[in-house]
């Protein structure tokens, strides 16, 4: 079946904010696993993401210091680390320049 070009649209939209959707998160819950987060965006976006795409994102932002992981019995959590906390605030910040941009594309 052909996709309709907006789900299309909307799909590319969730993958390149999944670094954000995934520190909103850790904020709002605490610790979440790379599945848990597989299963928030489709259960609120309709959007079914790879866990690839996922534990790439977790991964990153593990890296640069933004998440914590820990294996808990046979999954990795993922936790916000105060540096997170920084980012989303800086995030917050640029929200209104994301929408302006949003708006002169369209």
């Amino acid at each position: 079946m052909i996709k309709d070009p907006f789900e299309r649209v909307r799909e590319r939209i969730i993958n390149n904010f999944i670094d954000i959707l995934a520190l909103k998160e850790l904020e709002r819950e605490s610790a979440i696993s790379g599945y848990d987060l597989i299963t928030l965006i489709h259960r609120r976006f309709g959007v079914t993401v790879s866990s690839g795409t996922v534990y790439s994102a977790l991964y990153s932002l593990e890296r640069v210091g933004l998440v914590k992981g820990t294996l808990d019995s046979r999954k990795r959590i993922y936790t916000l680390t105060d540096k997170g906390k920084e980012a989303l605030q800086t995030i917050r910040k640029e929200k209104t320049e994301v929408q302006r941009l949003t708006l002169t594309i369209f």
